[in-house]
């Protein structure tokens, strides 16, 4: 009898906890149809194609459709990590990657911090739409801009001849196509990131700025000691995350402003997949690649995660 009143007492726990539940979700019904969209993209996107990554052990052949296909095992895997091109591929995907986390990653947390010391509203929603701006440009717009400026007979050269030095060649030149990369990148992206560090800002309590006025600190001190702390939780979440997208170095900025001059050091894993996957069809080797880049993010991401972990700080687990 004890059994069955403690076993009677969970299922009513449970079902209070279901009502309450479904009680939230009609009261901000509106919100989760806002939220509708992005579920449905990304279960259309991200989750249905999960069912073709088998591919990547089949010789794939559109014809006979996947099920027909003949397993082969880890053969794509092993053609791609002995191909002459995979030692390349990484090195420059890594360096890319590396380079935007190195010099990008900082940029919206200070930009954040910096806007954050604004008290005039209108220069601070102005400077805001200012540096929101670019990241709703297309990387063929955007980056059509940006050619346009360092071609060599483009505004920058020009410039440059003004003043008596010599045109630089930045489209062809392989020395300075991954500085063009991350630099432009860091431009059109940086007001963009810096809005969920904005936002946690706005949530610290103002009571702990006015203590620190009362002890005498001035902005500078206020800061360090009062803004830094709180919006490191943030910091080391959004590097967790960044971490695990260290083999994605951005396959539409590549794309439209490479050239084959500088393909020895802008060829990356995904413009590789393109040129096998839509322009050779060689579907499989390109998922095998796809599936690789995947699993090790999903390692960087879990070890980054135990890393900063044990350290105490937030996680996203």
């Amino acid at each position: 009898m004890k059994t069955s009143g403690k076993s009677t007492g969970k299922l009513t726990g449970k079902s209070t906890g279901l009502s309450n539940k479904w009680r939230q979700i009609k009261k901000y019904r509106n919100l989760y149809w806002m939220l509708l969209p992005t579920l449905i993209y990304f279960f259309i996107f991200h989750y249905i194609p999960f069912a073709g990554i088998s591919i990547a052990f089949k010789d794939f052949q559109p014809f006979i459709g996947i099920a027909d296909s003949p397993w082969v095992g880890f053969k794509h895997f092993n053609m791609i990590y002995h191909s002459e091109d995979f030692y390349q591929l990484l090195v420059n995907t890594l360096l890319i990657s590396g380079y935007r986390l190195i010099f990008g990653f900082p940029v919206p947390i200070i930009f954040a911090l910096l806007l954050n010391e604004v008290r005039k509203q209108s220069v601070k929603k102005t400077v805001q739409t200012i540096t929101y701006f670019p990241h709703f440009l297309s990387w063929i717009v955007y980056g059509g801009l940006i050619l346009s400026f360092i071609s060599p007979a483009g505004i920058i050269n020009e410039i440059l001849k003004g003043f008596g030095i010599p045109a630089i060649d930045f489209v062809t030149g392989p020395d300075y196509f991954r500085s063009i990369l991350v630099i432009t990148g860091i431009l059109k992206d940086f007001g963009w990131g810096a809005i969920i560090y904005l936002a946690a800002l706005s949530s610290i309590d103002p009571q702990l700025y006015e203590a620190a006025t009362v002890d005498g600190s001035g902005r500078w001190k206020k800061m360090i000691h009062v803004t830094l702390p709180a919006l490191l939780p943030t910091v080391f979440l959004m590097l967790i995350i960044q971490i695990g997208y260290i083999l994605d170095a951005g396959f539409e900025q590549i794309f439209v402003m490479s050239n084959p001059t500088v393909y020895g050091v802008s060829d990356i894993f995904d413009t590789y997949v393109y040129r096998i996957g839509i322009e050779q069809a060689n579907f499989s080797e390109a998922t095998a690649i796809g599936l690789f880049k995947g699993v090790v993010g999903f390692i960087l991401i879990v070890s980054a995660n135990r890393i900063i972990k044990r350290s105490g700080e937030p996680t996203l687990w």
